[in-house]
């Protein structure tokens, strides 16, 4: 593909947005619209609410293993067959969760699903195979933006979901969506096979080629960090909201459909900032908001205690900072190795999931304090990117002067 050249036909490219949108949407689904269903959950299992969250958690960790193996799978075989063959088994988890009687056996199936899912990060590798320049930069906004938009509207689903049909009726709706997605990429993809150029059985040298470059893993790093705390507050919402407040599932829902509103806005935020300014610092900008956020939250908890205020101003001011720092950190991350974008998205991917369902546990185990838990994370994490930011700008200094 030459650079400068329009990689996707004006024919298909809304449907190819589309697709990518609908790949993000399901990429987020099985985590985010099953929290209001953990009272019904944790009675049907007859387990703790804190066991159903510590599923999230082990569906993230799921997640990730089966994205080290999808992306370097994909530049040999192809993204479209590992697309398909993902979408296939997601489906087949999700029906073995449906007829699970033993939470035993849901848990099963939930990393069944977990390892299917792994396959909608190859959303990142298309974005690369199939645009080019700033569209790759603005698609990738779009996708986290609308990532944030599906999670806070996630839970209201869940919740008129709940009402209608149980805790099952969130994997009947995903059984559908990823039909129609299995349908929709059988086909609108075509494969490229030029693109896919590493030796079949030693593909997974790209791994010691990007994981060995500073800045590569400094990108993904940062895009982790962020990820790390967006994600750990989705696990404990339902704990802090419908357990610790005593919110129904709909007001929770309705609560947290302000995080989609934090979405747009860092979005938007974000389309700005990229025309305007340098890489390093929409990420310091981005970074600083979540460290902010960690602030507020200690000083709110110390001087109101626990309510829906002192937990929802600092997250809507970190989902901002989120939707900023993530899509040029991925950007960043996925432009220095475009011959290997399978490999790039995995490392990514794996990296995203294991900081984000390793942290969520973490914090969970701070069952009696969970929001200081969750605001001291906000502030190491985002402490502990801003010095990647630093080490990354260096190590891109003295290149250039070298």
């Amino acid at each position: 593909m030459d650079e400068g050249k329009p990689a996707v036909s004006d024919k298909h490219r809304r449907g190819t947005v589309i697709l990518l949108m609908a790949m993000t949407l399901l990429g987020v689904f099985p985590l985010d619209v099953v929290l209001p269903s953990f009272s019904a959950l944790s009675d049907y299992f007859q387990t703790s609410p804190s066991e159903i969250a510590l599923s999230v958690s082990v569906f993230a960790i799921g997640l990730a293993l089966s994205v080290a193996l999808v992306g370097p799978f994909s530049d040999v075989w192809g993204r479209k067959k590992l697309l398909l063959a993902g979408v296939a088994i997601a489906v087949v988890g999700a029906t073995g969760c449906l007829a699970s009687s033993e939470y035993s056996w849901f848990l099963f199936f939930r990393v069944i699903q977990a390892v299917g899912c792994g396959s909608f990060v190859l959303s990142q590798a298309l974005v690369q195979d199939l645009f080019v320049g700033k569209e790759q930069e603005r698609i990738r906004i779009w996708m986290v933006t609308g990532g944030g938009v599906f999670i806070s509207i996630s839970p209201l689903l869940g919740a008129w979901l709940q009402s209608q049909l149980g805790w099952q009726g969130s994997f009947y709706v995903f059984i559908t969506l990823a039909v129609i997605v299995w349908l929709k990429a059988c086909f609108l993809l075509e494969e490229n096979p030029h693109r896919h150029t590493a030796p079949q059985g030693q593909f997974f040298s790209a791994y010691w080629r990007v994981c060995s470059d500073l800045r590569f893993m400094g990108y993904w790093l940062i895009s982790a960090l962020a990820f790390a705390c967006h994600f750990s507050f989705i696990v404990i919402s339902p704990i802090i909201f419908m357990e610790r407040l005593a919110f129904s599932s709909y007001e929770f829902a309705w609560a947290l459909l302000l995080y989609g509103v934090a979405y747009v806005f860092g979005g938007i935020v974000a389309s700005a900032l990229h025309r305007h300014l340098q890489a390093n610092t929409q990420l310091s900008i981005g970074l600083g908001l979540i460290a902010l956020s960690g602030l507020i939250m200690l000083w709110l908890a110390d001087q109101f205690g626990l309510s829906a205020a002192a937990v929802l101003v600092p997250m809507l001011i970190c989902t901002a900072g989120t939707t900023i720092a993530r899509p040029i950190a991925n950007s960043k991350a996925m432009s220095l190795y475009p011959q290997n974008a399978g490999t790039s998205t995995s490392v990514g991917g794996v990296l995203i999931f294991m900081f984000g369902g390793v942290i969520s546990v973490v914090i969970n185990l701070a069952y009696d304090d969970l929001t200081t838990a969750l605001a001291l994370c906000f502030l190491t994490l985002s402490a502990m990117g801003l010095g990647l930011n630093v080490l990354i700008t260096r190590r891109h200094l003295a290149l250039k002067v070298g």
